[in-house]
């Protein structure tokens, strides 16, 4: 969700996102600094040093958020939310509901967090945006890096002693995060991005071939690793809690809802349904930011009422 890129520091407005093919060019992460607990990586995990930035439509920021719930963080780690809506100059601070303005580096702008980092920076503006307070930079904006973090290297410093990536499940878990992530998490981007109809029907295709096959393994067992929570569910939560309103109707991702998979419905639900996952979802600021700032896709910016989903229903 970008309006822009940089360019040896400059702005350029630039809303294409396909190849010659008309499939959608995912955007690379380029701050991949690390936070650990012992600091060799000059980055040391410390309570108030460390700033996160994010966007509640993200699915990719909300990842963070979810982490940083689930570890009871909030404590440790500050955030600043960006409004929903995008200016011309990408994601923005303002007093709008849902956002929350950037006390840290008083920026209007987050593309002003890049350059403060790296004043010839090139590359797309992006959340999550982990910011450290004490060097004045940019540790990471890489969002399996940073919940990485969260759950690992922060570990000492969270108030809930939950291990989502427990040592005799490692390996499963980043095998599933990245079994899910081109076809599912990026897929529906690439359906919602292509301009070919060759391009959007190879990602629909492989999308809904996927959720499939975990619509059956989840007809087995309760989470996507087994009976356990993990972070391979933080990662497929995000893009399921956004399917139905969004991704169904805005991306064209429409063979099928997520309620209309049994299994996946009822894993969504019971997710929501835990506290600190809930705290973390806000479906109108989602809407808005979708409907409202791609208007390549939507060029009317009218925002459905629908779909009327309840989260809350028990399974």
């Amino acid at each position: 969700m970008t309006s822009g890129i940089m360019l040896a520091g400059k702005w350029i407005t630039n809303k294409n996102q396909s190849n010659s093919e008309g499939k959608f060019n995912e955007t690379p992460t380029t701050f991949r600094d690390r936070v650990t607990i012992d600091g060799k990586s000059g980055f040391k995990a410390e309570a108030g040093r460390y700033h996160l930035y994010v966007s509640l439509a993200c699915p990719w920021a909300h990842r963070t958020l979810i982490m940083r719930e689930l570890k009871r963080l909030q404590d440790a780690i500050s955030v600043s939310i960006v409004a929903p809506i995008m200016s011309d100059k990408g994601w923005m601070f303002a007093p709008v509901e849902g956002a929350s303005p950037d006390w840290v580096n008083h920026a209007q702008y987050l593309q002003e967090i890049y350059l403060k980092a790296d004043p010839k920076y090139t590359g797309r503006v992006t959340v999550p945006v982990l910011w450290d307070k004490q060097s004045s930079t940019i540790v990471n904006n890489e969002s399996r890096e940073i919940m990485r973090m969260f759950d690992v290297e922060f570990a000492a410093l969270a108030t809930q002693k939950i291990d989502l990536y427990p040592q005799d499940l490692q390996q499963q878990i980043d095998e599933t995060i990245e079994a899910i992530y081109l076809p599912i998490n990026v897929g529906v981007y690439r359906a919602g991005f292509a301009t070919s109809q060759a391009a959007y029907e190879e990602a629909v295709t492989e999308l809904f071939e996927h959720l499939e096959r975990w619509e059956t393994v989840l007809g087995e067992q309760h989470y996507l690793c087994g009976d356990r929570l993990t972070e391979a569910d933080i990662c497929m939560f995000v893009t399921l809690y956004r399917f139905d309103c969004v991704y169904y109707s805005h991306f064209k991702c429409n063979l099928r809802r997520i309620i209309d998979y049994p299994h996946l419905w009822n894993y969504l639900k019971q997710l929501y349904q835990n506290p600190q996952f809930k705290a973390t979802c806000n479906l109108d600021y989602i809407k808005r930011s979708y409907y409202m700032s791609m208007t390549e896709i939507n060029p009317t910016r009218i925002v459905p009422k629908g779909p009327a989903i309840d989260f809350e229903e028990r399974n």
